[in-house]
């Protein structure tokens, strides 16, 4: 049995993760009514399952302190979204990142699963640079 601080960190990215993708998914297939990116996006989320849900996903649930969690709280730079563009890449960004945790955490809970959460990781850099080539007059980053 796993660490229950290492389960925790495991179920927030997990959704995390999903979650992030789900957001720009929606939009892709609501507003911007974009197929292409929304299936890539679907696949990417799905395969995910594979790899953390089979492994790890109902102990996470069972350590979840939802109620007393430390990050619950939501702070202002969160509430300000200028549109939706700003959401597909706030939450694309929000997806890299529960990867990248995942990743390192993986080295040591699941080593041979490091290079699927690597692999995801680049292509959603991937998908970023195409959304960013598609659509350049709504996907202005903010530096």
């Amino acid at each position: 049995m796993l660490d229950k601080g290492v389960l925790r960190v495991i179920d927030a990215n997990y959704n995390r993760f999903k979650e992030g993708l789900r957001v720009a998914e929606d939009i892709f297939r609501f507003v911007l009514e974009d197929d292409s990116c929304r299936e890539k996006i679907r696949v990417l989320r799905h395969g995910f399952d594979d790899i953390v849900k089979d492994n790890f996903l109902k102990e996470g649930i069972l350590t979840r302190d939802s109620e007393s969690d430390l990050g619950r709280r939501t702070d202002s730079l969160e509430l300000r979204r200028d549109n939706v563009f700003d959401l597909v890449y706030i939450n694309l960004q929000r997806a890299k990142e529960s990867l990248r945790v995942l990743e390192e955490l993986f080295k040591i809970v699941l080593p041979v699963k490091v290079s699927q959460l690597k692999s995801m990781r680049y292509q959603i850099y991937t998908l970023e640079k195409e959304i960013l080539v598609a659509y350049p007059e709504k996907f202005k980053i903010k530096q």
